[in-house]
């Protein structure tokens, strides 16, 4: 039994690494068993939506997993290489590297049953309170029953039974190919001073003002999702060349102020932090991107959570919306309309319906690619244009008769043959002319302030172009004949019916069956009718709050462990940077340095270093913040960019996460300065 009890006392003689790496775990194994129990929840996958959550929680499980691996291995090897010491004075003392797999193979055992027994026991505990927290967040029943998800153990068991094998394997390996003589000078080895690489640093520099400025100049909520991957990816990789190689090159320019750099305080920490930057910079950076998610994801899925009232009202003008798609612009005419109307009034009257807040009009819509103030509109001209393409100018264009436009505002505009008004959703326009291919040409006479659209035209993610003309059927011209791959015609006419109906939500959702079972029952033929669809504001609430619920709680969940991660990497940098200054410190201190000049040296290396990522980070969001607004728009969260509903989001959170950043200090700092005061000397 002499390596389980060898390896519990390396685990308890080096507490102060191990227990917030334990602890760590725990969380880890706890947050996976939480997410993996209400993916499996039967709560959920009864909802109306339940698919929505589920997919939802699902993802995240794979993200937490995913980064759980990848952390975990990060924070092992601080662990590793504060041991190999120790496993190189065993190796010398006669233990081969058979006796020392042993060790680590026990170690790892030991934090694996505790990490997973824990977290587990922890996961099912709390489970219950993450599901009636994400009830009380959709607002939907509350299911009292207790249980424990078979499936969600297994699963989170294999998967960090798997990890802590990944790890063991790396461990072992570190020890297998390492003299006794590297082991023992592990934590010296690489100490030469590193010199400034400025082509990595310019690179990373250049990395980030390309990224920033594609978040900064992109218009198209569409071109926004591509964008922002790409842009995210060279954010991260401007981060870490910056942080690495820039912030040697940072020290080194702050060493040739002399004014500065010759001062006890400012000369030991700069000298410090130049000489391990190269190491501890990619520690810094992780830092600073895992601030920068926490900030983001927060800060967007609040937005969209305490936004959803106002994107259901978007996504519905009132309270039941009805489209009606005619079979060709013929059947579009007043008699077929009038027709359609009564039967939903009828069986709107019959659900005691009060028909308030009207909105009714004919249009045309087709779907085409502007492109310098010309539309190409047939399918069968081209070849399929890449992404990029459609992403610069694929939009729908809505025709919309003068008549009705004038009816619907109560104005007298006037228009010639050949003019149009226009109102553009989701873009910028800045034409003075459009022209249609196969159809005609339109001056634009004014620019449209705003205009009733249907609920579908706001759920899609290409940009809307309302063109009110003065006869719809001559506006339209050739694009009437004009057919797809399948013979369809491209151009579809449809009558949108919206009203409020001064029922409560109940009665609501049954006027809403009601006028649908009515629609269903009328012949197509006889009424000319290619398609239909109807909703109701209340029967889709109950999807938003669970798309959008569901959203801010992953996000709440996610940012919980990113946070924890952060912290652990703060600790452990803290930590390891702690025991390589004492022997500096210590001989500072021989040569007459005193604790007041060494507490000023740590908090002047700290303020430096430390808020570093904070700062990096807050720039980081700042530069988000566009891009992101547009991918909000996609969620119909509009008032982004009309107040500054978004701004405060973000300003709540950096200031949340401020705070807790200098709390992460305050504790962290002052383990520091005891190590390197040698006021309490390590464990071992």
């Amino acid at each position: 039994m002499i390596y389980p009890k060898l390896a519990f006392d390396g685990i308890r003689k080096n507490k102060r690494l191990y227990l917030p790496y334990i602890l760590t775990c725990v969380g880890m194994v706890t947050m996976t068993y939480i997410i993996d129990y209400l993916h499996y929840s039967k709560t959920v996958s009864e909802m109306k939506d339940g698919s929505i959550i589920g997919e939802i929680l699902y993802l995240g499980n794979l993200v937490i997993a995913f980064f759980s691996c990848i952390f975990l291995f990060y924070t092992n090897s601080f662990i590793i290489k504060r041991r190999k010491k120790e496993f190189g004075l065993y190796n010398i003392l006669g233990m081969g590297k058979h006796n020392l797999a042993m060790i680590i193979l026990w170690e790892t055992a030991i934090v694996a049953a505790i990490s997973i027994i824990a977290g587990l026991a922890f996961g099912i505990l709390l489970s219950k309170f993450a599901e009636l927290v994400l009830l009380n967040i959709i607002d939907f029943g509350i299911n009292r029953q207790y249980d424990i998800s078979v499936p969600a153990v297994i699963d989170v068991t294999l998967i960090f039974l798997g990890i802590f094998a990944l790890l063991l394997i790396n461990s072992i390996r570190q020890i297998r190919f390492s003299t006794a003589i590297n082991l023992l000078k592990s934590e010296s080895l690489g100490e030469k001073p590193p010199k400034a690489n400025w082509f990595l640093g310019i690179a990373g520099i250049a990395l980030l003002g390309v990224a920033y400025y594609l978040a900064v100049t992109i218009t198209n909520p569409l071109a926004a999702i591509t964008t922002f991957f790409f842009a995210v990816l060279m954010v991260i990789a401007g981060t870490y060349l910056v942080m690495i190689s820039g912030s040697v090159m940072f020290c080194r320019l702050l060493q040739k102020f002399k004014g500065y750099y010759y001062r006890p305080n400012h000369f030991v920490s700069v000298s410090s932090m130049a000489f391990r930057m190269k190491r501890n910079g990619a520690g810094l950076a992780s830092i600073c991107i895992l601030a920068t998610m926490v900030l983001v994801m927060i800060s967007s899925t609040s937005s969209l959570y305490f936004g959803e009232e106002e994107a259901l009202m978007i996504r519905y003008p009132r309270e039941i919306n009805a489209e009606i798609q005619m079979d060709g612009i013929e059947n579009l005419s007043e008699e077929k309309i009038a027709m359609t109307k009564k039967v939903i009034d009828e069986a709107a009257e019959k659900s005691g319906v009060q028909i308030s807040n009207e909105i009714s009009y004919t249009a045309a819509q087709v779907t085409g690619i502007l492109n310098d103030g010309v539309v190409e509109t047939d399918v069968t001209s081209y070849v399929m244009p890449d992404l990029a393409e459609i992403e610069k100018g694929l939009y729908v264009f809505y025709f919309v008769p003068l008549e009705e436009y004038n009816r619907i505002y109560g104005t007298r505009d006037t228009l010639e043959s050949g003019e149009a008004m226009v109102y553009c959703y989701r873009g910028e326009l800045g034409l003075d002319e459009i022209s249609f291919n196969n159809g005609n040409t339109f001056k634009i006479v004014k620019n449209l302030d705003a205009f009733y659209l249907d609920g579908d035209a706001t759920m899609m993610m290409f940009p809307s172009i309302v063109l009110v003309v003065d006869d719809l059927e001559e506006a339209l011209g050739g694009l009437l004949s004009l057919a797809d791959f399948n013979g369809d015609r491209m151009v579809t006419t449809q009558w949108v019916y919206n009203f409020d109906t001064g029922l409560d939500p109940d009665g609501q959702v049954a006027a809403t069956a009601n006028i649908w079972e009515a629609l269903k029952e009328l012949d197509k033929t006889e009424y000319g009718i290619y398609s239909r669809s109807l909703s109701g504001r209340e029967d889709s609430r109950r999807e938003f709050m669970e798309l959008y619920g569901g959203l801010f709680f992953l996000g709440i969940m996610l940012s919980i462990v990113f946070l924890f991660a952060a912290v652990l990497i703060i600790y452990y940098k803290q930590i390891s940077e702690g025991y390589e200054d004492c022997g500096r410190f210590g001989i500072m201190k021989k040569v007459g340095m005193t604790d007041r000049d060494i507490r000023k040296s740590i908090n002047s290396q700290l303020l430096t270093v430390f808020f570093l990522p904070l700062v990096f980070a807050a720039l980081h969001l700042f530069f988000a913040f566009p891009i992101v607004k547009k991918l909000l728009m996609l969620f119909n969260l509009n008032n982004i960019s009309e107040t500054n509903f978004f701004a405060i989001v973000c300003i709540a959170c950096f200031a949340v996460f401020a705070v807790l950043y200098t709390l992460v200090y305050k504790v962290t700092s002052a383990s520091y300065y005891r190590i390197v005061s040698g006021r309490k000397e390590d464990a071992r």
